[in-house]
């Protein structure tokens, strides 16, 4: 006889409580088993809200579940309860008493499908106390430890506990499934509008050559600001890509996503004709934002101050951050998962992993992901300076996003987007795709410590690291090139410099730059951008240098720094972090396609 032990059950007239961390409770009859989260009474019946069914059997081990499967019939379940005793009487708590086989039963086969609820009819009033009957119901207790063996069809609900139990057959085997393989996801086409290029070969190509894109704004007059650069797109077209009608009302967030977007479809050499034979199903979009149409939004307020009527009817859709998705799905006929995240200069990073779960679940083939901002407009600006973030180099722009350097003294606004076409990898095979890099995983975290200061010790960059590392299947020492957060601030430069220290040790393969050197940080574009630049990495073999780092900063040693001028490398796994305000955390893998 096998014997499963199901941990004590908290059951009352309230909705049930939980205090022991229990997931739930079984009943089983005629070899079909319910397995239920909640448990309570409710004018005269049983409610039970139910997880799952199927002929299975839940094994409990304490408080931990696991669920293997069985034929149509299952073992004596043992259940340890509260009882004491030998005599068979059980304590009082009982919440109610069945006089035989039928009465048990009929409590089980009324069970009632419905919407979120199984709810029993005809539950019998509750009573204080219930002897068994040894003839119907053979009852044995053991020895102090109250363990009660029900090898007939029963349901005991007990005050605190609750066992199940069937008619007892011979030994089953369990059923072991087979493992499932995972979908891998590759790295198919990208699009980027930066400050450095309009494409990912010429940007790039900027990059390893070491060229600033910071520059003194020109958008408008910033001149009462004290910081008067930044990382502005100078020349931008929407020609071809964006319909002109469309252009001339979208805030700019959405004009860079969709043209990137699209883009990255054309590199990923999805034509006319290989989009009409997409699944269209079976693609998605998902591209976020941290600020959203803040220019939009700014001109109906300075709008509103004249009239409603003065106001633009598209200003809350286009200032709404999953407007600029939901545009480029519409446009391109994707039904797939459509929405956007935000989670301010982390979005990029989780809007790539997201969606690269989506593909991993088996809920999407292709998928659009990555992240655009524009928030180069005086409001935008106002708003980082009011909180003191930015540097003030205005004599020198190319010199003001400096990571790591000890001179440092705030980080670049910067605006564009990146997006990634992300493809299962024998749909990709299928449509002989070119597949630039494989996409292995990544983590989020919180740091729970501070609303825009990073944690002390660096605690929930760690553990995002760790479980990006452990989630991928990568040991830490496969990891060779990583592409940092590293904003330029005091501050977050050297907590992240500290965590990888920790995570990664001295390693003497490996290699640390931060593409915001050169291009400001694009906030929740940033990731997506950086994205980019890590597959292109991977793909040159080439890892971009970090400008302006003239005077390390105490503690940082630049033997794991890439100095001012590119390096060759040939990269094992790359690793790309990207965090922001609220102490969100994120960190994503990627490694060449074997």
């Amino acid at each position: 006889m096998t014997r499963f032990r199901y941990p004590p059950c908290c059951f009352s007239s309230a909705p049930s409580r939980n205090p022991l961390g229990v997931r739930g409770f079984v009943f089983l009859f005629n070899g079909r088993f319910f397995f239920f989260s909640r448990l309570h009474m409710a004018r005269g019946r049983l409610h039970v809200t139910r997880l799952r069914q199927g002929d299975e059997h839940v094994v409990v081990d304490d408080s931990i579940f696991s669920v293997e499967a069985v034929g149509p019939q299952a073992e004596v379940v043992s259940a340890k309860c509260g009882a004491g005793g030998a005599s068979g009487e059980l304590p009082k708590g009982l919440i109610s008493s069945f006089c035989g086989s039928r009465g048990i039963q009929g409590l089980i086969t009324s069970l009632e499908p419905c919407d979120e609820y199984y709810t029993s009819k005809g539950l019998c009033e509750m009573a204080s106390r219930c002897c068994l009957d040894r003839e119907t119901f053979p009852l044995s207790l053991a020895d102090g430890g109250g363990l009660i063996e029900l090898p007939l069809i029963s349901v005991l609900i007990i005050g605190e506990a609750m066992a199940v139990a069937v008619q007892p057959t011979k030994e089953v085997t369990a059923k072991k499934w087979p493992p499932v393989k995972q979908r891998r996801v590759v790295v198919t086409g990208m699009g980027v509008e930066t400050s450095l290029g309009h494409d990912p070969e010429v940007f790039y190509n900027n990059l390893l050559e070491g060229v600033s894109g910071i520059s003194e704004i020109n958008a408008f007059d910033c001149a009462h600001f004290p910081t008067r650069i930044a990382g502005e797109i100078k020349s931008f077209s929407t020609d071809g890509w964006v319909a002109p009608k469309l252009s001339k009302r979208m805030d700019k967030f959405m004009l860079y996503m969709l043209t990137a977007g699209k883009k990255a479809l054309a590199d990923a050499g999805i034509t006319e004709d290989v989009m009409n034979e997409l699944d269209k199903a079976r693609c998605g979009v998902l591209i976020g934002s941290a600020m959203g149409g803040m220019k939009v939004f700014n001109d109906a307020i300075e709008a509103l101050r004249i009239s409603y009527k003065k106001m633009n009817p598209f200003c809350v859709p286009f200032a709404t951050t999953n407007m600029g998705s939901a545009i480029l799905a519409i446009d391109l006929g994707w039904m797939g998962p459509n929405y956007s995240i935000s989670t301010a200069c982390a979005t990029s990073n989780f809007c790539i992993l997201s969606a690269a779960n989506h593909i991993i679940r088996g809920e999407a083939d292709m998928m659009l992901c990555g992240g655009s901002d524009a928030a180069i407009i005086p409001i935008g600006l106002g708003g980082f300076v009011a909180c003191r973030a930015l540097s003030q180099r205005n004599s020198d722009p190319a010199k003001a996003s400096r990571p790591w350097d000890l001179s440092r003294d705030g980080f670049v606004m910067g605006e564009g987007a990146g997006v990634l076409l992300l493809e299962e990898l024998e749909h990709a095979k299928n449509r002989g795709a070119n597949i630039y890099a494989e996409f292995l995983g990544g983590s989020f975290t919180c740091d729970a410590y501070h609303m825009t200061e990073p944690h002390p010790e660096g605690t929930g960059v760690m553990l995002c690291i760790k479980n990006a590392l452990k989630q991928s299947g990568v040991s830490r020492e496969d990891v060779n090139y990583i592409n940092a957060h590293a904003t330029s601030t005091p501050v977050g430069d050297l907590k992240e410099y500290k965590a990888l220290i920790q995570c990664f040790g001295n390693n003497p393969e490996l290699r640390v730059n931060s593409t915001k050197s050169m291009i400001g940080h694009l906030l929740g574009a940033s990731g997506a951008v950086e994205a980019v630049a890590t597959v292109q990495a991977i793909r040159t073999g080439w890892v971009h240098p970090n400008i302006n780092l003239e005077n390390p900063d105490k503690g940082v040693d630049m033997k794991l720094l890439v100095g001012p001028k590119k390096e060759r490398l040939d990269i094992k796994v790359a690793l790309s972090n990207s965090f922001g305000f609220g102490g969100q955390n994120s960190s994503i893998l990627f490694a060449p396609y074997k």
